[in-house]
């Protein structure tokens, strides 16, 4: 299998395993990862998991991309069934209700930089590259690069960078906010874990309502942002979580959440 998954101890991990191509993505990976994260929605409905983790076999390359060669000369009808799927995968990526971390130690080109955007974070080592190269093949990114990355660096960085077609280096993704934090080196499993163990802690209600303010707010107006807070903030007032959360307070404990 192209794609790995593991579940253990309330973590799902995701590895894409095609090292000799670099992790490249082709249409029969997505359909894999598309079939590993039914099995991941599973788990998270039966609390077996909360959160995933997303890393690259081999020590060059997270993703560095699509298949070139799988695209090339197909009918144009072809080639938007085809972004629908990738965007649809990624889309599922993105709707998970549990936090999610791509883990980028080495190249993240193209459709790999698409694939960590999809997630809720991402954690570069410092041999990290990135960037959504298309323009150079001339075409442009196609799973929800030009739509995710503006929202994450802003319009004039993003149109920068894909315009260019440019490599960004680790150092500046951090700078810019493109990725969430940077470290030297490390196993990019154990890196994951590491930074979701905060996570794992939290109620995912909560959590979910604190990004659907987020998320929703971002795509609108101060006013209206406002109003989406308000009322998913007067929403999670409702929630055994918070009943829990503020008597634990209150009696000075740690809290026990139950996600409802």
């Amino acid at each position: 299998m192209s794609v790995e998954l593991f579940i253990e101890h309330d973590l799902a991990l995701i590895r894409l395993n095609r090292p000799k191509a670099l992790n490249a993505l082709s249409f029969s990976i997505l359909g894999e990862m598309d079939a590993a994260l039914d099995e991941i929605e599973q788990a998270v409905t039966n609390g077996a998991v909360r959160g995933l983790i997303f890393t690259g076999a081999g020590d060059k390359s997270f993703c560095a991309g699509a298949d070139i060669t799988e695209l090339m000369g197909r009918p144009i009808l072809d080639e938007h069934k085809g972004a629908a799927i990738g965007q649809k995968v990624f889309a599922r990526i993105a709707a998970l209700p549990v936090p999610s971390v791509a883990v980028i130690h080495g190249y993240a080109f193209g459709g790999g930089l698409e694939l960590a955007l999809a997630c809720t974070f991402r954690i570069a080592t410092a041999r990290a590259r990135m960037g959504l190269p298309e323009v150079k093949l001339g075409l442009i990114p196609g799973y929800g690069g030009t739509q995710r990355l503006p929202r994450l660096i802003g319009e004039g960085r993003a149109l920068e960078i894909i315009m260019s077609g440019r490599t960004v280096e680790a150092q500046e993704a951090e700078r810019i906010g493109l990725v969430n934090r940077l470290v030297e080196q490390g196993d990019p499993v154990e890196i994951g874990k590491e930074f979701l163990a905060p996570f794992l802690k939290q109620s995912l209600t909560a959590m979910e309502f604190a990004r659907q303010a987020i998320t929703r707010g971002m795509q609108t107006s101060l006013d209206e942002g406002l109003r989406i807070e308000r009322d998913l903030s007067t929403l999670a007032y409702q929630t055994a979580d918070a009943k829990e959360g503020m008597q634990a307070f209150v009696e000075k404990r740690p809290a026990i959440f139950k996600d409802q």
